[in-house]
């Protein structure tokens, strides 16, 4: 499954991308950004990555450039509910370099296309800490609204951020597409 759109395409994540993944962990921005603390082996990646694709509630994709296919960063819809008909989310591009140039915005515009029209789920959810601020702008630039704080919910480098939770209806990405 492919899911292209006009800079980026969407595609299930394979082995072949744990290189890309592991030099995100090189980088303290991102990790910084993502609020990751640990650091992870390519061994430990690669049993990730076949520990969800065992995992009927969750689907992981690769963002790849439509101009040359490399990847640049990788994305997940996780925890569906189908009762609820509600999932999470979390994106991280692999590379600064690739930071504000709408390539995570288109992304999370194809996540949401899949979310609401080939999963028919009502609402997407993600959480976004307080210093990520270019984070949270892509996301409500694409719909997201914010809708709770989990107040200094992360320590790192001696300093807490809050968790912001925000969230997409299907209605009001319905009332978006209009517009894309």
């Amino acid at each position: 499954m492919i899911i292209t759109g006009q800079n980026v395409y969407l595609r299930p994540i394979t082995e072949n991308d744990v290189d890309s993944i592991f030099m995100c962990f090189q980088n303290e921005e991102i990790m910084y950004m993502t609020g990751t603390c640990n650091l992870l082996t390519k061994d430990q990646i690669k049993e990730a990555l076949n520990r969800f694709s065992e995992d009927s509630t969750r689907y992981d994709f690769a963002i790849c450039l439509v101009e040359n296919s490399r990847i640049i960063g990788d994305l997940a819809i996780m925890e569906i509910d189908l009762d609820n008909q509600k999932a999470m989310f979390r994106i991280a591009l692999h590379s600064i370099e690739n930071c504000g140039r709408g390539y995570g915005a288109e992304a999370v515009q194809l996540v949401q296309k899949f979310t609401f029209e080939e999963l028919q789920l009502n609402r997407l959810e993600l959480q976004v800490y307080s210093h990520n601020i270019r984070g949270m702008k892509s996301y409500e630039k694409v719909g997201f609204q914010k809708e709770g704080v989990l107040r200094q919910s992360l320590l790192k480098d001696r300093k807490y951020s809050d968790e912001i939770i925000m969230s997409i209806l299907r209605d009001e990405y319905m009332e978006l597409k209009k517009n894309y």
